[in-house]
């Protein structure tokens, strides 16, 4: 009986850990930040601009981003503007993470009890998406936020648009700060 207790304790801790290791692949991770001090109610238009040094998506997958974004901005009564006199600028970066994630199995009732496990290793690519508004200005950074995603390659282009749009909506959900 002690050992069928074992086994249940053991089975418990790994499928908590596997939970935990999935659950924390598939979440965002968003956090955002303000210049203190900013008036927001002042800006109502805003102009796409390039990021020096940022690293940038091929120009499906650009344009793809700024339609997510411009959809959030234009739901804030924002307007998108090609004129240097914008209230704002705004520009983003991407960049890919690799990191490995070990997934543990085990039959039986594992090591400590005489049973067998073994552990896969795999290849997690992560998303991250920095986005910045700029006061023309000032010439200040006023707003900047941050969304990471575990990124699916096999996922068809519907679902990374939808997985896109849900990323840009939680990432300016609170935007303008109040």
């Amino acid at each position: 009986m002690h050992t069928s207790n074992g086994k249940l304790l053991h089975w418990v801790a790994v499928m908590t850990l596997l939970l935990f290791a999935a659950g924390r692949a598939t979440a965002q991770d968003v956090q955002t930040n303000a210049m203190p001090g900013t008036d927001f109610s002042k800006y109502h238009t805003y102009k796409w601009v390039a990021i020096e040094g940022g690293t940038h998506p091929d120009q499906i997958v650009d344009q793809e981003i700024k339609q997510a974004i411009d959809s959030q901005l234009a739901a804030k009564g924002m307007t998108k503007s090609d004129s240097d006199k914008a209230d704002l600028y705004v520009g983003y970066q991407v960049a890919v993470n690799q990191e490995k994630q070990w997934n543990a199995y085990g039959m039986g009732g594992g090591l400590r009890w005489g049973g067998m496990a073994s552990a896969t290793a795999s290849t997690i690519n992560t998303g991250t998406l920095v986005l910045d508004m700029y006061d023309p200005t000032t010439k200040q950074l006023v707003w900047t936020g941050r969304v990471s995603k575990t990124l699916d390659p096999k996922a068809n282009q519907e679902k990374q648009n939808k997985n896109l749009n849900n990323a840009m909506a939680k990432l300016l959900k609170n935007y303008p700060p109040k």
